[in-house]
């Protein structure tokens, strides 16, 4: 009489993270074909502003090559927030529904952000400073997500990293940030000195106060 002996299968479920960061680097690979000559003055956005002065058209935030970018960026912060909370020991770095949970967050956080700046520059007549404004935030943003792309798989598919490795990046990007907002504000400091009191509402509303709840989020493990 043969005996048969069942075995558990054991599946894998981090095979959707491979193929998202396969996603990324096709939609990449595709914005560079199609939109070549803007992608390359982006590349050299670390070298070069002629990014940011030949696109500052209004409609420069809405092209397909923004959108296509913005929705790498997502994946990307979306995966160095997961993985760093994964390597400081609170989440798991291949549970899908967390991952979708962060994005979700990040989306609407990002969206209620563009509608409010939209409601308060249309109020206070500064349309035009806010949407220049924003171009150089988004482009630099954008660029910082595309770098986090790297480091997420590295972060993902070694194990033993050390919490040091992601509170220096995070460092990094805050500062480049505050780096990015110091360029933004010298290159427009006609407008901003212009309506001083609307800007400072702007900052205090709009880019610090978001901010803070976002490190109150993730300090105090809400999601």
């Amino acid at each position: 009489m043969n005996e048969f002996v069942l075995h558990p299968r054991i599946t894998d479920n981090s095979d959707w993270v491979t193929l998202v960061f396969l996603i990324c680097f096709a939609i990449i690979a595709m914005t560079k074909s199609i939109y070549e000559n803007r992608f390359g003055d982006f590349a050299n956005l670390l070298f070069s502003d002629k990014y940011i002065k030949v696109y500052r058209e209004s409609g420069n935030l809405k092209n397909g090559f923004t959108i296509a970018l913005f929705f790498v960026q997502i994946i990307s912060l979306t995966f160095f927030i997961q993985l760093s909370m994964h390597i400081y020991g609170l989440r798991d770095k291949a549970d899908w529904m967390q991952y979708i949970q962060i994005a979700n967050f990040l989306l609407f956080f990002i969206f209620s952000k563009v509608l409010i700046e939209k409601i308060i520059a249309t109020s206070f007549h500064i349309e035009e400073f806010v949407e220049q404004f924003n171009h150089q935030k988004v482009t630099y943003r954008t660029y910082i997500g595309i770098i986090l792309l790297p480091i997420d798989m590295l972060f993902y598919y070694y194990e033993n990293i050390n919490t040091m490795f992601p509170t220096i990046i995070i460092v990094v990007v805050i500062v480049a940030n505050l780096v990015t907002y110091v360029f933004s504000v010298k290159n427009y400091q006609n407008l901003i000195f212009g309506k001083l009191f609307y800007f400072i509402l702007y900052l205090c509303a709009l880019e610090i106060a978001p901010y803070y709840f976002i490190y109150y989020w993730i300090t105090k493990g809400v999601a």
